[in-house]
């Protein structure tokens, strides 16, 4: 399996990588240090916080090397080439059911934050919406029983300018 990344997620990762790797990890293992000779570990919430967060910095290590390893490289105008919706481009949608308008910005899954907006190239509505133009409706078939349309009202043309941050996790 790959992961479908633009050369700015990859930069990004790469740079978190080594900011983890070159000076989050020695400082961790020194605070690891430090709480251990604070005495009994059995009763030292030092040391035991300070393990966990060097468990949790090594973690996000082995997750950044797996997604940089995996990774397949896509352009930026990801599906936008045709003239419709694209890699980063805002598009704003009538829920017919609902009747309520929505407007989402397509990202790569390294920065999809739903709650904010920004949904993933590879999510169902990611899919229904790339290529596609204004005036177009679209299904989105959430499972074998649920499904609803939307209609594109707006696309505004965007580009990764670095702004959008990487998931946590």
């Amino acid at each position: 399996m790959h992961n479908d990344l633009t050369r700015k997620d990859l930069e990004l990762m790469k740079k978190e990588l080594d900011e983890r790797r070159i000076v989050l990890r020695p400082q961790l293992l020194e605070q690891v240090k430090i709480a251990r000779g604070f005495g009994d570990l059995s009763e030292n919430f030092e040391y035991k916080a300070a393990k966990q967060e060097k468990n949790k910095n090594e973690s996000r290590i082995r997750y950044l090397e797996n997604m940089i390893r995996t990774a397949h490289i896509i352009d930026d105008d990801d599906g936008g080439h045709t003239g419709g919706v694209g890699l980063y481009d805002k598009v704003t949608v009538l829920i017919e059911d609902e009747g309520s308008m929505e407007t989402y910005q397509i990202v790569t899954t390294m920065r999809q934050d739903a709650l904010h907006g920004l949904i993933s190239r590879e999510s169902p509505v990611g899919k229904a919406l790339l290529g596609r133009r204004e005036g177009e409706r679209v299904h989105i078939q959430v499972d074998e029983a649920f499904g609803y349309d939307m209609l594109i009202q707006k696309i505004e043309k965007g580009e990764d300018d670095g702004s959008i941050p990487l998931n946590k996790y």
